[in-house]
């Protein structure tokens, strides 16, 4: 649909209307006499009279040609002119009238609206009044009104223009200003960003490498086997939240520049993480999972992640299964354990915020995904992710 009113989307067809009215207005005032129209007309007086109308119907271009509709009527002008005198072969009823039709008047109006040359549209301009005015035969009369007809149109020109050019400096200065707005509004989010991050840096990131050196302490100073393994563990656990943490503050400071989250190739070693931990879990994948792109296997690596996550909180010895399926069209992810076996741990029940799922609900939106979790009829609980395989980024283009 077109914006704007109906005679700014149809100008052509408006100038075919105004034509159309100014050779019917100058032929019915030509013919009652109120121009050069003789008394007793002849052969030449109804040519004329032809020669009119076509000249007046040259309106009909005045936006695309203003200088030639403007010279179109100056010509007739001068020829009805030359007509009457000095070679007497038209005599008109009334001598003391105008010979110029009425349509002068709009096509004045062209030459400083449409033209872009104005030096080219005054001299014009200029040439066109002193044929309308006969300054050679002076008549106060006369003179005042053909001066009237071809500087209205100019006048009005004038304004409309100088109107235009204000209307789009403004229009120009209030998108200056709102993209000003938008540069302030994105350097005080860069700046928030950054304190966050600094904030984040200071103090998470202090105590979880204390957390590390105490495990790895723990480590190389016990003698219980079983402790070793725990605390090397732990020291694991810590230097991949530290990683993680490290490329959240990246984030933070900056724009990302990229994501080092694990693909779809990373499903085995969270399977391999929780079996190791003494949860049962079983992969199948079926499908190529070459087909997912590089945006989508990172976002199902973190809904696999957290799913595990929230089992070994929330059901401790439950089996979980995990069934990965790959399409031309989408990715869709399925994780579901049994029912516990014993109720939760308390010490990993109430650690996180409570929002991984919704987190990951928002995550998948932003791919056009969808996320479904809930518990099942048998007593267990399921989550399930449908992603579109190709989701366009810059670095699937690479």
């Amino acid at each position: 649909m077109c914006d704007g009113p109906w005679h700014r989307r149809h100008g052509f067809a408006v100038d075919v209307m105004l034509a159309a009215g100014f050779v019917l207005l100058d032929t019915g005032l030509t013919l009652v006499g109120a121009a050069w129209w003789p008394e007793h007309p002849g052969p030449l007086a109804w040519v004329m009279l032809g020669a009119q109308a076509l000249a007046c119907a040259s309106v009909a271009v005045r936006r695309t040609a203003p200088l030639a509709v403007v010279g179109v009527l100056g010509v007739f002008t001068l020829a009805v002119t030359l007509l009457i005198s000095p070679a007497g072969v038209l005599t008109p009823a009334h001598r003391g009238n105008v010979w110029a039709p009425l349509a002068t008047t709009l096509a004045a109006y062209g030459p400083l609206f449409y033209q872009r040359d104005r030096r080219t549209a005054y001299l014009a301009l200029a040439a066109f009044t002193l044929v309308v005015m006969r300054p050679w035969a002076p008549s106060l009369t006369n003179m005042t009104v053909g001066l009237l007809r071809t500087a209205v149109g100019p006048l009005l020109a004038l304004y409309f223009d100088t109107r235009r050019k204000l209307m789009q400096a403004l229009v120009e200065r209030a998108e200056r200003a709102e993209r000003e707005r938008h540069l302030l509004a994105e350097r005080a989010r860069a700046e928030e960003r950054a304190r966050l991050a600094g904030e984040m840096h200071d103090v998470v990131t202090h105590r979880v490498s204390l957390m590390v050196l105490q495990a790895g302490a723990l480590k190389v100073t016990s003698a219980d086997e079983a402790t070793r393994r725990a605390a090397e563990e732990l020291r694991a656990a810590g230097c991949q939240a530290l990683e993680e943490l490290r490329d959240l503050v990246g984030i933070l400071r900056t724009a990302p520049q990229g994501d080092r989250t694990p693909s779809v190739a990373g499903f085995a070693d969270l399977v391999a993480e929780s079996v190791a931990v003494g949860t049962p879990t079983e992969l199948t994948e079926v499908g190529d999972p070459a087909l997912a792109s590089p945006v989508v296997g990172r976002t199902a690596y973190r809904v696999l992640r957290e799913a595990l996550t929230n089992v070994r909180k929330h059901a401790p010895g439950a089996r979980v299964i995990v069934r990965v399926e790959y399409d031309n069209a989408q990715v869709r992810l399925t994780v579901r354990n049994t029912p516990p076996t014993g109720g939760p741990r308390s010490a990993l029940a109430g650690t996180g915020s409570g929002l991984g799922i919704a987190h990951l609900r928002q995550r998948i939106e932003l791919v056009h995904g969808t996320l479904h979790a809930g518990p099942c009829s048998d007593g267990g609980f399921s989550v399930e992710a449908t992603l579109p395989a190709f989701v366009p980024t810059s670095e699937a283009a690479v």
